[in-house]
């Protein structure tokens, strides 16, 4: 096992030299028209998306939406009985194209590394099956483990690393190819909530370093989506649900079904939520989105909506209260509040609530 000594360099120029020199191709993905069926069952269904070079895209959705099929057709790996549709990575035609002639890399949910290999080892793997040169291998496996941290691991052993680490082991095996296009897979599904929210802020500090890396992360959570994306993929039976910035999304859901999905919403009519006289006020078919944080409690008789506290639950520095109003006795309205020094809302207190108009998105039902 060849050892690469990394001490020389100073941390600083050690990541600056790791990012100059991990370099893919530039990219960028277009599917027109994709379909897939799988017998009767229609999985993606005339499905067009183009993502720009260097952008990181989030694909969400729900369990069957299609969204790691989406990810597989990228990557080649979709057999289907009705396979329609053609795929351009980087200005090249790869519809036809095995995966492995793809040059994708791919970093799955359970890691993958190879137990009785070591680190520098797993991390090579992909070059010494593209038969590069040992001087090469050994140049880009240290690159590539400076870019994720982990310069002066390549002599340990997979079993001897935390999860984190582990991840970071497997993504250093995806960028070691120089890929066009990273595809991360539920990447941080396996992680505990902690561990999660800090591999996560790494990968958006590895996307800042790389900005011409094509990245398409398919993920369940809605965090992953709000803090990493440049844009957001939300998918429902096979389809766009919608597209767009996590700020569009989460500020200005096409419907309910989007609203819901990024976060708490409140979803009401729009005769509680828009004054008399606003063209709004007497929409029909539409319901009015205002999100949780949006609201604000004030003594009973400040505002225009007044009602009851049914609940109050705290989370340490946040509050989530739910309010049974007057004029909409079966359906409560949740506010999110930050904790003050005051004293604590209670439960069957009367209030009102404030909100501003501008607050408030007309949205489909």
């Amino acid at each position: 096992m060849r050892t690469v000594n990394t001490l020389t360099l100073a941390p600083a120029t050690r990541e600056t030299a790791a990012a100059d020199s991990i370099k893919p191709a530039p990219g960028g993905v277009h599917i027109d028209r994709l379909s897939v069926r799988f017998g009767a069952r229609t999985v993606l269904d005339d499905l067009s998306l183009t993502i720009e070079r260097g952008e990181l895209l989030t694909v969400l959705g729900r369990s069957g939406c299609g969204k790691t099929t989406l990810l597989r057709f990228i990557a080649g790996f979709v057999q289907a009985d009705g396979l329609a549709g053609r795929l351009t990575v980087a200005g090249r035609d790869l519809t036809h194209v095995p995966p492995f002639k793809r040059n994708l890399g791919l970093l799955f949910q359970s890691y993958a590394l190879f137990p009785h290999l070591s680190v520098f080892d797993n991390v090579a793997f992909g070059l010494r099956a593209r038969r590069l040169k040992a001087g090469e291998i050994a140049r880009r496996v240290a690159d590539a483990l400076k870019l994720v941290q982990l310069g002066d691991a390549g002599h340990v052993m997979p079993a001897q690393l935390s999860g984190g680490m582990q991840q970071r082991v497997a993504l250093a095996r995806a960028l070691v190819i120089e890929p066009d296009v990273l595809l991360l897979d539920e990447p941080l599904s396996a992680l505990d909530a902690n561990l999660r929210a800090s591999v996560r802020s790494e990968l958006k500090a590895l996307h800042e370093r790389l900005p011409n890396l094509t990245i398409v992360c398919v993920t369940h959570d809605q965090d992953d989506a709000l803090v990493l994306s440049d844009r957001t993929l939300l998918m429902r039976d096979g389809r766009i649900a919608q597209l767009g910035t996590p700020r569009e999304l989460y500020d200005n859901p096409k419907d309910a079904f989007v609203a819901r999905y990024l976060g708490a919403a409140n979803l009401l009519p729009p005769s509680i939520m828009f004054p008399i006289g606003d063209a709004r006020h007497d929409e029909r078919g539409k319901l009015a989105c205002i999100r949780p944080e949006c609201l604000s409690i004030v003594p009973l008789g400040s505002a225009q909506l007044h009602g009851t506290i049914f609940s109050v639950e705290w989370y340490g520095a946040a509050l989530s209260v739910s309010v049974m109003l007057d004029a909409l006795p079966n359906q409560p309205v949740l506010i999110a509040m930050q904790r003050s020094h005051g004293p604590m809302p209670e439960k069957g207190a009367r209030v009102s609530l404030r909100h501003e108009v501008d607050d408030v998105v007309l949205i489909s039902e």
